[in-house]
């Protein structure tokens, strides 16, 4: 039994998103947020806050004791990027990319 969450048009790029997830990847429930919460990165605000609600659907929907959890995937995607224009010399103009991401999170129970 598997329990996720799912995080859409989050605007951080997935570029940036990834290098947090390989760090989780793997580790248990616990261990991941103690390295979410002190590891400086700015997509770790939303990875927290996807890992706790990851936690709760596991403990609330499919009865899964919190203690055995582990982060078992986690993958992100990009989502719709925004294009904006910033004015250059010479009356150009330059794009500016402003890249979202999905993020999936499925915790699992560890076997005795």
């Amino acid at each position: 039994m598997e329990a996720r969450a799912t995080l859409k048009y989050a605007r951080i790029s997935p570029r940036k998103v990834k290098i947090v997830l390989d760090l989780i990847r793997g580790q248990k429930a616990d261990k991941a947020m103690a390295i979410l919460r002190f590891t400086p990165k700015a997509a770790c605000e939303y990875l927290e806050k996807l890992l706790k609600s990851a936690m709760s659907n596991a403990e609330n929907n499919h009865q899964m004791d919190v203690s055995k959890l582990y982060v078992a995937e986690c993958y992100v995607g990009p989502g719709p990027t925004l294009k904006r224009i910033r004015a250059k010399d010479h009356g150009r103009a330059h794009r500016i990319l402003k890249r979202t991401s999905h993020v999936t999170l499925v915790l699992r129970e560890l076997e005795d």
